[in-house]
């Protein structure tokens, strides 16, 4: 056995009655029962007809059955393709289209009892695990991940070494990169890690109080969202130790107030579905490393340009597409950005979600990161709407900050104009409780622009 599987086995034999995961009704699974289990279900997946190159797609939520399927499924040498709940019956069929599973479980594997699957060989290249982009551009694509690519992010999460604990919170769904990708690290350092059926900031407040976390990790709305939590400031959350903060992009203001009101450093981590590792910033960085760039390349990766857009190659990038384009070996993020003389990457915004005002060229991220900071923004997102005169104009739609007045248009333009060109700021603003999420938990920004752009007539 070799990879995820013995990796478990021996988390099972090292931290032995210590939970691995709790469930959300309190049921813990510790890490012994996890390399038993996993042990049960894997014979119940080789009864099922599953084996060796097989592509075993989970449709579970994310559970204490979708870590024993998964870790199941890894010592039998199948591949497991997490199917985000979140997304809807129909992008969940183009998920599975892709991905053509021999088996698709919808259910906690059927374990069987006293027996253990047959030792695989080693084999670094074997492919453990296919995740999935967003799909919110065209079809989704499964990004393969071998033993070797996981191992070696295990290797860059740990440092090689095992223990080290902790309590931590599962905020995004196990189909994600996140989980499917960094198993082995939370494995080998031990960690106790609890699980919520939905994640809303109330509860994920709660869990940290209750729980006495130690770390948090979260996109950047996630802990926004948290800080506008009724009684967020007198939460007691001094067991956090760091927040590791990713998945999208982060305002300096807000990476600001999420150290000062958290009280604890801010960690920043830059990657994509298919690079598994990229930049990040260090605890002992300076404040404004974490504030205004996405950090320095990690151990391994290189950082590559292809015009301005980010590309990364390292030993943690994919094996390529499941049934998908080739893949050359480097990844093309889709993000704009540059290195500053400090050898930090700054971004400045997708390249896909570039607009044009008058012939000038305008990246919505830039614009946010200055109207973020206005004091009655608790968050705000930049699309473009169709203009007559000018081909498309910005819409600055904005969540107001708790007790604050909305701003109005010529309060953001005033606010902004000292530091964006004119062409730049907004000419259209809508007020919003909330900016709508995709299944990936970030902005849904064709749903914002389907929202800001008139209907045509007739």
């Amino acid at each position: 056995m070799s990879g995820l599987g013995s990796v478990a086995a021996e988390a099972g034999r090292r931290f032995g009655d210590t939970p691995a995961y709790v469930a959300p009704d309190g049921e813990p699974l510790s890490y012994a029962d996890l390399d038993r289990r996993s042990d049960a279900a894997a014979v119940g997946l080789l009864h099922a007809g599953v084996g060796e190159g097989d592509v075993v797609a989970l449709t579970l939520p994310s559970s204490l059955a979708y870590v024993i399927a998964y870790v199941a499924a890894a010592k039998v040498g199948a591949i497991t393709a997490g199917v985000n709940q979140r997304l809807s019956a129909r992008e969940q069929t183009a998920v599975l289209d892709v991905a053509q599973p021999k088996l698709v479980v919808s259910e906690p594997v059927p374990e069987v009892n006293n027996e253990a699957p047959p030792e695989l060989a080693d084999d670094p290249e074997r492919p453990v695990a296919i995740v999935f982009t967003s799909g919110t551009t065209g079809l989704p694509k499964g990004a393969v991940y071998g033993a070797r690519q996981l191992a070696f992010i295990a290797s860059i999460e740990t440092g090689g070494q095992w223990g080290a604990g902790g309590r931590a919170l599962a905020g995004t769904s196990f189909a994600h990169l996140g989980f499917m990708s960094k198993l082995e690290g939370v494995l080998m350092r031990g960690t106790t890690t609890f699980i919520i059926e939905r994640w809303t900031a109330a509860g994920a407040l709660q869990m940290a109080v209750e729980r006495k976390l130690t770390g948090l990790g979260g996109i950047p709305t996630q802990l926004a969202l948290m800080m506008r939590e009724p009684g967020f400031d007198d939460a007691d959350l001094s067991s956090l130790r760091t927040i590791v903060m990713g998945g999208g992009p982060a305002t300096p203001s807000l990476v600001q107030e999420i150290r000062r009101r958290f009280r604890v450093p801010v960690l920043t981590r830059y990657s994509c579905t298919e690079a598994g590792l990229g930049t990040g910033t260090m605890p002992d960085d300076p404040p404004e490393d974490a504030e205004l760039t996405v950090g320095r390349p990690q151990r391994g990766v290189e950082l590559l340009f292809d015009g301005d857009e980010v590309c990364f190659r390292s030993p943690a990038t994919m094996s390529g597409y499941w049934n998908g384009p080739e893949f050359d070996g480097v990844v093309n993020t889709g993000d704009i950005g540059w290195v500053d003389d400090a050898g930090r990457l700054r971004l400045a915004g997708r390249a896909t979600e570039m607009y044009v005002r008058g012939g000038y060229n305008v990246h919505p991220q830039e614009v946010e990161t200055v109207l973020a900071e206005h004091p009655s923004v608790a968050s705000v997102a930049v699309v473009p709407r169709p203009d007559d005169v000018m081909g498309e104009i910005g819409v600055a739609v904005v969540v107001v900050r708790k007790d604050q007045r909305a701003p109005t248009l010529d309060d953001l333009r005033t606010y902004g104009r000292d530091r964006l060109a004119a062409y730049k700021l907004p000419e259209a603003i809508r007020v919003v409780d909330a900016l709508p999420l995709t299944a990936m938990e970030k902005v849904d920004r064709r749903a914002l622009i389907a929202a800001v752009t008139p209907s045509p007539p007739g």
